[in-house]
């Protein structure tokens, strides 16, 4: 049976470089299946919305999805993985080549770009996990 999810992630630093955080939500439909929120020690946001991504695909692989839409407000690194801009900055690089590689573990991966008023959930699980620490 096809398991399609739709993947909200979204990244952020204070004082990018600074302390940064990830969050992501995960869904069937409208039923969340998993929604996380963690702190990654000092980042920039642009590695902070990569990892977010690499987490949540990490556990869409875990809940057994074939397909996955994924949603972001970082328009550089949906770009990136849409192959449109091209990966410059190393830590970078290195971050694109772990998610790209976890792509081929599915049938079917789609980034998207939409606006951060679309994003709310997973920016609120960034924010409480920054808040929290």
């Amino acid at each position: 049976m096809a398991l399609h999810l739709t993947l909200h992630t979204d990244g952020g630093a204070r004082g990018n470089p600074g302390p940064a955080a990830i969050g992501f939500v995960l869904a069937d439909g409208h039923t969340v299946l998993a929604e996380h929120g963690e702190t990654i020690g000092h980042a920039t946001n642009n590695v902070a919305e990569y990892t977010a991504l690499l987490k949540g695909l990490t556990k869409a692989k875990s809940l057994g999805a074939n397909s996955v839409t994924c949603k972001l407000d970082s328009l550089l690194v949906v770009e990136q993985l849409n192959r449109n801009y091209k990966v410059k900055d190393a830590n970078l690089a290195s971050l694109f080549t772990k998610v790209w590689n976890l792509c081929q573990d599915f049938q079917r991966v789609t980034f998207e770009h939409i606006p951060r008023e679309q994003n709310t959930r997973a920016d609120a699980m960034v924010n409480q996990a920054l808040d929290a620490a």
